[in-house]
């Protein structure tokens, strides 16, 4: 895609089947729970209501293809359940404030596994954002200051690209495939083809696995013991409780700024991953929040 370029769910390049890693039960039953992956097919499945034909043989195998290998993919898998935790509670009010389905989140999974991924052609961020597309949404994109990393500023601005997708397609789920094949290049498709439901599309491989990794994802994580991923609540990834500073000004030493408010520059830096150098320039006054982490960190 020319504008928004996708991660690719890296994690479903790397294969890690039959690794037990913390957080996974190593008793027999679970094992045997694993190896039977293949039992657990839902009857149906849908993605922001709209309905997925499981029906049409090709779209049940390629529903099964991302079920399975996620499903085994274990140490990715499990540390993106255990990301969500974390990351989930940030995402979903801000898609119930544009209306933007719940299913979204699922998106925001498979682009990144849930962490500020870069990939090789320059997107960055949970929501992968390529620059130029960032800045048309609004983003500051600089040395400086770069909000792709900013979680809530990113996913609103996901949020507008997909409203307006779902506005040129009338689909939810188009709306999604064009998020990796970008508005024109699925509109193309749907001229050519002479189709206009994803389903039914034939469109280049990482677009045509796109929506199926999501309801893959989805699945696996609304029900993660069917898939063998036993985890305990504690061992979810918590949000850290922070205060927010409000500065209009020029900072010129992070470190010196984070110790002034007790805490460090490597804790500062983690909660406010925008921050891309070693001092905030602001010449034009505009107005930043910063969050400092009351406890836990």
């Amino acid at each position: 895609m020319k504008t928004l370029h996708r991660f690719g769910l890296i994690f479903s390049l790397v294969l890690v089947s039959g690794l037990l890693v913390y957080g996974i039960s190593k008793e027999k039953g679970d094992v045997s729970a694993r190896k039977g992956t293949a039992m657990y097919f839902p009857e149906s499945v849908d993605f922001a209501g709209e309905n997925t034909p499981l029906n049409i043989s090709d779209v049940k195998e390629r529903f099964e293809r991302e079920l399975l290998v996620n499903a085994n993919l274990d140490a990715t898998t499990l540390l993106i359940i255990k990301r969500a935790n974390r990351a989930f509670p940030v995402i979903e009010p801000i898609l119930r404030q544009y209306n933007v389905p719940d299913d979204f989140k699922y998106l925001a999974v498979i682009e990144s596994g849930l962490v500020n991924a870069v990939s090789p052609a320059g997107a960055r961020g949970v929501w992968q954002f390529m620059p130029q597309t960032a800045k048309e949404y609004n983003m500051e994109v600089n040395d400086i200051v770069d909000e792709r990393y900013h979680l809530e500023k990113s996913t609103e601005a996901a949020c507008r690209y997909l409203v307006n997708a779902k506005a040129r397609f009338g689909s939810w789920t188009l709306a999604a495939a064009s998020y990796n094949g970008g508005v024109s290049g699925v509109n193309k498709q749907i001229e050519i083809q002479k189709v206009k439901n994803y389903y039914d599309l034939l469109l280049n491989d990482e677009t045509s696995r796109y929506v199926f990794r999501i309801l893959a994802l989805k699945e696996i994580m609304k029900n993660p013991q069917l898939y063998g991923f036993n985890i305990s609540p504690t061992d979810l990834y918590a949000n850290i409780p922070t205060r927010k500073i409000e500065v209009d000004t020029t900072i010129n030493d992070l470190a010196s700024f984070a110790l002034d408010q007790g805490i460090n520059y490597k804790i500062l830096k983690i909660h406010n991953p925008w921050l891309r150098d070693r001092k905030l320039l602001n010449a034009s006054r505009k107005k930043y929040t910063i969050e400092i982490p009351t406890s836990g960190y």
